[in-house]
């Protein structure tokens, strides 16, 4: 995902040129998604079969997408990037840290897209989110 502008200051100035370098190397540039995202990814008699078409099958395997080759489910050409757990960008311990295709890390993020999407909308209308 590309880093916002107003977000920029959170991350570590050592952000793209030692941590994600490290994140990448540690994922040998393939997604590290072990169904953390809420889409389980199964392997039946050695093939790897998505949750949205098989769904409570054998043993949850890590996500086949490879950066730079069409993904295994969707088919688009993936590009990963390094997410954080627990959406703190200050926080950069590798236990906080994956590397994500877009599929699997849209989806993770997708409550917190969700929350600073209502948040914007209160801000734009001059009220304040009360949470409900």
């Amino acid at each position: 995902m590309p880093i916002k502008p107003e977000n920029r200051t959170r991350y570590p100035k050592d952000w793209k040129t030692a941590i994600v370098p490290r994140i990448r190397e540690r994922s040998g540039d393939q997604c590290e998604c072990h169904g953390e995202c809420g889409f389980w990814h199964y392997d039946v008699d050695g093939k790897q079969y998505d949750s949205e078409i098989m769904l409570n099958r054998r043993r949850p395997i890590r996500c086949e997408a490879v950066n730079r080759k069409p993904h295994p489910v969707t088919k688009s050409m993936v590009v990963l990037t390094v997410g954080h757990l627990n959406h703190k960008p200050e926080e950069n311990g590798d236990e906080n840290l994956k590397h994500w295709c877009q599929r699997c890390h849209l989806r993770y993020d997708a409550r917190e897209h969700q929350r600073n999407a209502r948040k914007t909308r209160f801000k734009k209308i001059g009220q304040e989110d009360m949470g409900l």
